[in-house]
């Protein structure tokens, strides 16, 4: 049974989304693609992107232990590389989020965790309210939530605002991340149209994936949803951060996204609280480049943690 409305908003509104020039945008991701970036820069960015990441662990194997050697390694990524930032937040299933919190202490990393039956969506609005609310009452400072992707693709959009909308709601002061599974949404229409109704119900990022699904996070689909991001801006002024999640694990990768950024949506974007990478083995790649330039050789990866 479909739940009751308990917010309102124009089909219309929803309809009004534009439609997306492929071609241009892939003529656009080409020349972010082709950006060259002096020495200086590329370190700057490389530190920029490693204080943007969330590591996650979101496996049914998860322990403990497991959780408490991700806060450390988000706190310390190499100790013997000086002047490294630490990452953004860990992110975690909401039964883990007490241990990550008392891990990470004082450190400024977020403890972020999924929540509404993630990553399928797949069940009531009760349940997903009370998975929410279990990980904000444990202390989660961010909750990233699934959208319902079969009602979308069904065309039942105020039913996927409207659940945005009480999630929101149930999350208090944390923020909200706003999962778009957009390997499931199979077209750039969809994806823009998708990340209009999150915003629009009350998002704080827009996110890619959950990293369950191929294709996961890719440039075009991330300058989609960064337009969107723009245009609220404009219409508002109010600001919408966003997470590309899931196949992103390259230090050179992660630097063309940070150019896309730039050149869409601008300097206000450029930390952490706007941006966000979802990927773990992104973090390993920027500490090897980052040694590399620091000590001239490269870290053998077996002295990197994959966690």
């Amino acid at each position: 049974m479909k739940q009751k409305k308990n917010y309102f908003y124009s089909e219309m509104e929803f309809n009004n989304s534009p439609s997306v020039d492929q071609v241009g945008i892939e003529e656009r991701i080409a020349r972010f693609n082709s950006r060259s970036i002096k020495k200086q820069s590329k370190i700057q960015g490389l530190k920029l992107a490693l204080n943007m990441i969330d590591l996650t662990t979101l496996e049914g194997k998860d322990t403990e232990g497991k959780v408490k050697q991700m806060c450390y390694k988000a706190m310390h990524p190499a100790d013997d590389i000086k002047g490294l930032p630490t990452v953004a937040a860990v992110c975690v299933y909401p039964t883990f989020v007490k241990v990550a919190k008392k891990a990470l202490g004082n450190s400024g990393v977020k403890v972020a965790s999924v929540a509404t039956a993630f990553p399928s969506g797949n069940s009531t609005l009760e349940i997903k309210l009370s998975d929410t609310k279990l990980a904000v009452n444990d202390g989660a400072d961010e909750v990233d939530m699934v959208i319902s992707r079969g009602e979308f693709l069904e065309g039942n959009y105020n039913f996927v605002f409207d659940e945005i909308a009480a999630i929101k709601e149930a999350c208090g002061k944390a923020r909200l991340k706003v999962i778009l599974e957009t390997g499931e949404l199979s077209t750039l229409d969809n994806v823009r149209k998708a990340s209009d109704i999150a915003i629009l119900a009350g998002a704080d990022f827009i996110k890619t994936s959950t990293g369950k699904i191929q294709p996961a996070a890719t440039m075009p689909v991330t300058l989609v949803m960064l337009q969107a991001i723009n245009d609220y801006y404009h219409k508002t002024g109010k600001m919408v951060g966003m997470k590309p999640a899931g196949g992103i694990s390259s230090a050179k990768g992660a630097l063309q996204y940070l150019v896309m950024l730039h050149e869409t949506l601008g300097n206000k974007w450029l930390s952490n609280e706007w941006f966000r990478f979802g990927a773990s083995s992104l973090a390993n790649d920027i500490i090897l480049q980052l040694g590399k330039e620091q000590k001239g050789v490269y870290y053998s990866k077996d002295y990197i943690s994959n966690d």
